[in-house]
């Protein structure tokens, strides 16, 4: 049995983060595709397991339902340079215990796999989102419902696929 599971395609995070957890006494494995943590999670059933959402753009998503089936005892925590409202809620209904937005500190993913129920206590954001980024998240919510398809959503949304990519290619809008 392994301590974590790294399913990351960016070798440089993956060696990063696996320095620092060795160093506080971890066993991990590292797989940098879908394939490969299906693999090593049937085999290792670590305890927990760190999911990169974007891997190579294959849909962290769409593993994170089959990691559960292949180490049914793993808390899963996703990470992703990409955070919405739509993908976090998703990647808690398919299993993950949390949700964290790349750059993530070890101290906060070590905290993610300790707190698996809600914290009421933790403190409201100050500012509500700005309209720009309730569009971004729009964006999100509808792309995740076509399945990543962007025709799709571009076709749901009335508007031009082209537009759409360029509007998707954008770094999520701060707050």
């Amino acid at each position: 049995m392994s301590d974590f599971l790294l399913v990351d395609d960016d070798a440089a995070f993956s060696r990063m983060l696996m320095r620092v957890l060795l160093r506080r006494g971890f066993s991990i494995a590292c797989a940098a595709n879908g394939s490969d943590a299906l693999q090593q999670a049937m085999q290792l059933q670590p305890a927990r397991i760190v999911l990169d959402l974007n891997l190579g753009g294959d849909s962290g998503l769409k593993l994170l339902p089959q990691l559960r089936e292949a180490a049914p005892d793993a808390a899963i925590v996703v990470l992703t340079g990409y955070a919405s409202i739509a993908t976090a809620v998703e990647a808690i209904k398919l299993g993950a215990i949390q949700y964290l937005a790349k750059p993530a500190a070890v101290e906060a993913i070590l905290a993610a796999f300790g707190q698996q129920a809600a914290n009421p206590d933790l403190a409201l954001a100050e500012m509500p989102m700005s309209l720009k980024r309730i569009s971004w998240e729009h964006l999100q919510r509808v792309l995740a419902e076509h399945e990543g398809n962007v025709s799709a959503t571009a076709r749901s949304l009335k508007m031009h696929r082209r537009t759409l990519q360029r509007m998707l290619a954008k770094r999520p809008v701060a707050g």
